[in-house]
């Protein structure tokens, strides 16, 4: 289990200016990052407008291109999105007046120990070693029609009156990454050959992250990363970045950089769907680098299952060829592990499916030795 421990504070206006940061946020030799600039990734753009058209061709292209990108890495672009940029940079804007406030303010929404939303200064309560040079600001999203203004009511009941602007404008973006998901969801389900429906419908109702993430400047990020290397324990990552470099992919045994790109999305593929689609989609490995000069800022919405639902592939995944790789689970469960238990990283799943064997096993000795 992982350890709770005495937070400290991770004043980024503080430490940003030191020219020796602090040994917590120093990574091994083998995991800093790149000396040079990686070369960039060549993620293949989906014209989503294209593909929700109807145009026979269109949809083909959308199809084979995300088909092909995820059984290699995971990680696609999606352009002709539909998405108002205007509420993409009020979004934007409201994240740096959120990062900008003092310490003290940002902390009004602490996250609690065990939980997953809330203000986080680079985790310090979570972990000792390695961490991330960031500040983040996570909370929920719902699509169930009673908790259809859930973000808005996090902000008013956690940050107050002053912050009500700023929640209607993450309440309509989460809407509008609700929507994007389930047309991506569509996509994945005619590439996989299970049909457009099959799941959009799983998704329908989804109970989901939106997390803001800021980067501050750091005087040694030859020492530092932003976020370490992980696959996301989530079903489907829709992430829009500022103009600032510094998300990276590994792929073919080496670190790729991805091209900021305002009018896009980057999208990549989580744990949880590539348990659903019994291990055909990749998630992938990846991290932030941060920079000496300039903060950088993305905006994660992270897509997951009702919490009732049971991550299970469909039938026409499995087949004697293609056998059941991950047992059956539920959201909570994966998450419950990786917030208690475990730290995400490039093995998440693998062991996850480790704990809940431990897990059954133990229940069923328990159980054994009650009938004796």
């Amino acid at each position: 289990m992982l350890s709770q421990l005495k937070p400290f504070s991770f004043d980024a206006s503080i430490l940003q200016h030191h020219s020796h940061i602090p040994p917590q946020f120093m990574w091994p030799e083998e995991e800093k990052p790149c000396p040079e600039p990686p070369p960039s990734l060549d993620v293949p753009p989906i014209d989503l407008g294209g593909f929700l058209s109807g145009d026979p061709e269109a949809i083909s292209n959308a199809t084979r291109l995300v088909d092909q990108a995820c059984r290699k890495h995971g990680f696609f672009l999606i352009v002709n999105h539909g998405i108002d940029m205007n509420l993409i940079e009020e979004a934007h804007k409201g994240t740096n007046f959120y990062f900008g406030m003092p310490l003290e303010e940002k902390e009004r929404a602490l996250r609690k120990p065990g939980d997953h939303c809330g203000y986080a200064s680079s985790f310090t309560n979570r972990f000792s070693s390695k961490l991330p040079w960031k500040e983040t600001l996570s909370f929920r999203y719902s699509n169930e029609g009673h908790l259809s203004s859930v973000v808005e009511q996090y902000f008013w009941d956690v940050m107050g009156a002053n912050y009500a602007s700023f929640g209607r404008i993450c309440q309509k973006y989460c809407e509008a990454m609700n929507t994007l998901c389930l047309n991506v969801m569509e996509i994945l389900g005619i590439s996989l050959r299970v049909g457009a429906t099959y799941f959009r419908e799983f998704f329908e109702g989804n109970d989901s992250i939106m997390r803001l993430n800021y980067y501050p400047p750091c005087r040694k990020p030859d020492l530092a990363l932003g976020t370490g290397p992980h696959c996301d324990p989530t079903s489907l990552t829709i992430l829009h970045q500022d103009d600032v470099g510094g998300l990276e992919v590994y792929v073919d045994e080496k670190w790729h950089s991805i091209t900021p790109n305002p009018q896009a999305f980057v999208v990549n593929i989580g744990d949880t769907f590539m348990a659903l689609s019994n291990g055909i989609y990749k998630g992938c490995l990846h991290r932030a680098v941060v920079n000496s000069a300039t903060p950088r800022k993305s905006l994660a919405f992270f897509l997951c299952p009702r919490m009732d639902k049971i991550v299970r592939p469909p039938k026409q995944l499995v087949s004697e060829g293609n056998p059941r790789i991950y047992p059956d689970f539920t959201w909570p469960a994966l998450l419950e592990f990786t917030q208690k238990h475990y730290r995400s990283d490039m093995k998440t799943l693998e062991s996850f499916v480790n704990w809940l064997q431990q897990r059954s096993t133990k229940s069923s000795e328990h159980y054994l030795q009650v009938e004796e």
